[in-house]
């Protein structure tokens, strides 16, 4: 046997071709065909008397591809491995012609994308920016409102009135189609809102959208659904077809309310309530704060890092591994997307194998049992461990262990994150709630 790499002038692209010889395949296939003749049934013949003649001209081509395909698995891989090459996805076969019947050697190549050594950025390199969210009194009013509606009286009236909510189909005046389903609160009304006083189920009210809402572009998409760019863009008239008149009592602040809220008996007082409110939204505002600083992160990374990929290895070994579900016009339409996918594995598995980072399988119980009693808002007791462990265990091993291996991932994950947290510059950013829900409105 004799395997060469002829690497290409970029480094990045190669071709590993393997030559078998007679000598190389011949054993394993006289084996083989042994095996076959005793396991062998042909009419006429006694079990484990079939004559190997006769097994070869039945069987033999079938052994002889079945046999050259295992060693060339083998013989790649070990290839691959001992020189230590770091190979993008798999070999692609490059097609050949070959005769089975006839050829007693045989030659076969594969293509490899190669990929480079790269190194990190230079700790503290690197700055990202932190919003330290300030909670504003409109954030908590509007949190309060929320929970009134909630967890209130809800009722449907034939005819609206001020501060009512109203859902239907709104579009552009004069536009074709039925519309985008939509909930106005008229009470976020600041102009035109007495065209909604009166309305009923199928009325039609024509009022000007930017207007209405004194141009307020969070109110008008929270509103409408439009994106951040479609809200800058809205001018005119636009329709509102009613479809529902709602009418919200609101709840009492009181212990029945607590409870709903968070739990029988969490918080027992007023004072304890708005406490809890208030630390529960910070809690979230900060959470969404490092989801951004994590995004923060992997953007500058990727852009610190310089990682030189075989773009065209990479477009075959994509429409390979995705056959029937990408096509190659699609893979051009998002390569970039893919690449950057790529490139953070490939920081991510440099982070782990550098720092040794590890995840144990308690941790992965653990989290799993937090995330159950988290869905039922429990908190854990002696008594409920034993149970929720075995939830956790249950789920874990379902779908084959799918379940198991996300949870591994997300965890190692958090760790990578974590690990490049501790490496890179992070700048406070002081900002109230409300003009962080402006800025990162999607």
């Amino acid at each position: 046997m004799d395997i060469t790499l002829d690497k290409k002038d970029d480094q990045l692209n190669a071709i590993l071709t393997v030559t078998l010889t007679e000598a190389d395949y011949a054993p394993a296939v006289e084996s083989k065909l042994k095996e076959y003749s005793k396991k062998a049934q042909i009419k006429g013949f006694r079990p484990g008397k079939v004559p190997v003649t006769l097994v070869r001209k039945m069987y033999g081509k079938g052994i002889l591809v079945d046999e050259i395909n295992a060693l060339l698995g083998k013989a790649v891989d070990s290839y691959i491995k001992d020189n230590d090459l770091k190979i993008l996805g798999e070999p692609l076969p490059v097609p050949t012609d070959v005769d089975f019947d006839n050829q007693k050697d045989y030659t076969f190549q594969f293509e490899l994308g190669l990929l480079p050594e790269f190194e990190l950025p230079a700790d503290q390199s690197v700055t990202v920016d932190r919003h330290k969210v300030d909670l504003d009194e409109n954030t908590l009013k509007e949190t309060y409102e929320q929970l009134e509606r909630q967890f209130g009286e809800t009722t449907d009236p034939e005819t609206a009135e001020a501060g009512d909510y109203i859902s239907g189909k709104l579009k552009k005046a004069g536009e074709e189609g039925e519309g985008r389903v939509v909930l106005l609160p008229t009470n976020k009304l600041k102009n035109d809102a007495d065209k909604f006083v009166g309305v009923k189920v199928d009325d039609e009210i024509t009022f000007d959208l930017k207007n209405a809402f004194d141009g307020d572009l969070t109110a008008i998409r929270n509103f409408s659904g439009l994106s951040k760019e479609e809200a800058e863009a809205i001018e005119g008239d636009y329709t509102l077809t009613v479809g529902k008149v709602q009418r919200s009592v609101p709840a009492e602040f009181n212990q029945e309310l607590f409870d709903k809220v968070f739990g029988k008996d969490i918080v027992t007082s007023k004072e304890d309530f708005d406490e809890k409110v208030r630390s529960t939204v910070q809690e979230n505002y900060d959470r969404e704060a490092d989801n951004l600083v994590n995004r923060q992160i992997i953007d500058k990374m990727l852009e610190n890092t310089s990682i030189e990929i075989p773009k065209e290895f990479f477009k075959k070994w994509l429409l390979r591994a995705n056959e029937g579900k990408l096509t190659p016009e699609q893979i051009e339409e998002h390569y970039e997307d893919y690449e950057k996918e790529l490139k953070w594995s490939l920081i991510r598995n440099k982070v782990v194998e550098a720092n040794e980072l590890k995840v144990s399988n308690e941790e992965i119980v653990d989290r799993t049992m937090q995330k159950i009693l988290g869905q039922f808002n429990m908190e854990m007791t002696p008594e409920l461990e034993e149970s929720v462990r075995g939830f956790a265990d249950n789920f874990l091993r379902q779908e084959n262990g799918k379940n198991y291996v996300n949870e591994y991932e997300a965890i190692l994950a958090e760790k990578v994150l974590e690990n490049l947290r501790g490496k890179v510059v992070v700048n406070d950013n002081p900002i109230t709630a409300e003009d962080f829900r402006n800025q990162n409105a999607g």
